[in-house]
């Protein structure tokens, strides 16, 4: 983008002037600047302070069109933007919806556990308030816009601030992603609003959206304050055949009686159906204002930047089978496949632990949980030593119907009240679809057993609700197998899902199973899911777990899942597997000198 001077007039420039609030490597820079290489339009960007400031700029005639954010995904309505809309008579144009990667930006040389100031737009720190809340000890500083914010800590010459913006601002002030998708949810898109004066100039019909795209018409109305009013201005939409993209209220300022609504719909004025039913509402508001129709643009993302030259076959040949393996994924499972979201899944679970994410996250306690002294202790031995979260089985699935099948719902309130005493997340095995409700109300992340692996009405069940799933591969299962299981999962709504190697059975009878580490890079180059490791039942023998542990961690899992007892030959489940608390303290320390991600 080339920035322009406020004084300039409008006759010197050769390209379309557009305004935005920010200034370069902001995210309204980064979007106006995709949006008009994708038109075949340059740009000449005009950065200024406030969303006011962007309505006068084309008032003014310093701009021919402008950019405001109206709404986003995660933190709603940006009512500012609606009102200057409103209050100016402003046209929109075109709205753009573009996908926020919000990244964690620092200084060369930094790392995660440096960082004690955080800067970003205040709308911006709101959307990634999870992640923030991971930083220890880190304090978020507003600052007027993404792009300033960077350039700030570029600026600073300090290791310990950083900023969130657009990767497009780390390469523009020399910064390094630290974190990436640090958003409270990957779906993170915010809606802009491109606008022109009244009326626009002959060089913005160039910028309207294609024809045949779907429109929307934004309005704002208030009612009589009296009961049914809204119901009935409602019901002329709805009569009509009209529908609602979006609608939002606020009190009206000095008249606190007095409500005023957002609505967005689907269609343009120009539909005579449309305009029918907006000559009806009329009649059923106390003001109407039509801010305008305009078309729906899904802003394409930068073209990412060509690789260098290379000569070597065996690479090409490499990347050819990989790109075969993905599509086939997308064929088959198209929500796990890592193409539908190719910078990975970071799944929170609770108590600012993230799995997929920046750090290595170990899970670990009993097998079963056999008495409330018991995973106390536990949780408190492995807290103490490094772990994330608690795991703890409830309900038992058990070869030998005569094996303790665990506590039940008594369990389940041991293991929450010991996740509340150490202030760690909680995991444990659901096993049928009637007990999904209320596991799903009392721990934080729900396991499916590798028994249950293909019990698609379980899967199905957990996909329904809003705990992250953790998937266990079955017995005997692939892993396209266990990919389409994931599957399920997804399709349900349910985003949050962590795929777990755990051992298969094969003709070695050496060890309980075949612990298969070659799973863990495959599942990273075929799908977008953190993968994790269970060592314990993958070997089944407590001296061999340590080793596989570090194994682990060198091929590149996201965290390791581990049983932990007070006194393994004493457990009522899987003794041989259990390590001791020492023993768990040894796996941890090794951990620490084994270089992550691989």
């Amino acid at each position: 983008m080339t920035p322009t001077d406020e004084s300039a007039p409008l006759a010197d420039q050769a390209a379309v002037v557009a305004a935005y609030q920010g200034i370069e490597g902001s995210y309204s820079s980064v979007a106006l600047e995709a949006y008009f290489t994708a038109r075949g339009v340059a740009l000449r960007g005009l950065g200024v302070r406030t969303f006011r400031d962007v309505a006068t700029a084309v008032l003014g005639g310093r701009a021919e069109v402008g950019l405001l954010p109206i709404d986003n995904a995660i933190s709603g309505t940006i009512r500012d933007s609606y009102d200057l809309l409103a209050q100016y008579e402003l046209l929109p144009v075109v709205e753009l919806q573009w996908r926020m990667e919000h990244q964690l930006l620092g200084r060369p040389g930094a790392t995660l556990s440096d960082i004690r100031e955080v800067h970003a737009h205040p709308l911006v720190l709101a959307e990634c308030g999870r992640f923030l809340a991971t930083l220890s000890g880190a304090r978020v500083v507003p600052a007027e816009d993404t792009g300033e914010a960077a350039r700030s800590v570029a600026e600073s010459a300090d290791a310990s601030r950083a900023a969130i913006a657009p990767l497009e601002a780390a390469d523009l002030h020399g910064l390094v992603s630290l974190a990436h998708t640090i958003a409270d949810h990957p779906e993170n898109t915010t809606r802009f609003i491109l606008f022109c004066g009244h009326p626009c100039l002959d060089a913005v019909r160039r910028l309207e959206a294609d024809p045949g795209s779907a429109r929307k018409t934004s309005l704002l109305l208030s009612t009589r304050h009296e009961r049914g009013a809204l119901t009935q201005a409602l019901g002329v939409l709805a009569e009509a055949g009209i529908n609602l993209a979006k609608l939002e209220s606020r009190p009206k300022l000095g008249k606190g009686w007095e409500v005023l609504f957002y609505l967005d719909l689907e269609g343009d004025t120009a539909e005579p159906h449309i305009a029918e039913a907006l000559q009806r509402l009329d009649e059923h508001t106390t003001s109407l204002q039509i801010i305008g129709s305009y078309g729906v643009v899904r802003t394409p993302a930068a073209a990412p930047k060509a690789p260098a030259p290379s000569c070597a076959s065996a690479r090409a040949v490499a990347e050819a089978d990989a790109q075969a393996t993905e599509n086939a994924a997308a064929r088959n499972y198209p929500k796990a496949a890592r193409s539908s979201r190719p910078q990975g899944t970071r799944v929170p679970i609770g108590y600012g632990t993230v799995v997929g994410g920046d750090e290595f996250v170990v899970i670990a306690g009993p097998c079963s949980i056999e008495s409330r002294e018991q995973i106390l202790a536990t949780s408190r031995a492995v807290v103490d030593r490094g772990a994330r979260a608690l795991r703890g089985g409830a309900f038992k699935p058990r070869t030998n119907p005569y094996s303790f099948q665990g506590l039940g719902w008594e369990g389940v309130a041991l293991l929450t009240e010991a996740g509340r005493a150490v202030g760690a997340p909680v995991i444990s095995e659901v096993m049928s679809v009637d007990q999904v409700e209320g596991l799903a109300r009392a721990v934080d992340v729900l396991q499916i057993g590798a028994r249950n692996m293909q019990n698609f009405d379980l899967l199905r069940a957990v996909g329904k609700t809003s705990r992250p799933v953790l998937l266990k591969r079955g017995l005997s299962a692939s892993l396209d197998e266990l990919l389409a299981a994931a599957e399920y999962v997804l399709a349900e709504g349910n985003p949050h899902v962590i795929l777990c190697e755990r051992g298969i059975r094969t003709f070695e009878t050496a060890t309980r199973n075949t612990l298969d580490l070659s799973a863990v890079p495959v599942l990273k180059e075929r799908t977008h899911l953190p993968v994790v490791v269970d060592p314990s039942h993958g070997v089944g023998v407590r001296r061999w777990i340590r080793p596989l542990c570090r194994a682990a961690k060198s091929v590149g899992a996201d965290g390791l899942m581990l049983e932990v007892h007070p006194d393994p030959p004493r457990s009522k489940s899987d003794a041989d597997q259990a390590l001791t608390f020492d023993d768990f303290a040894t796996i941890m320390q090794d951990l620490q000198k084994i270089p992550w991600p691989a």
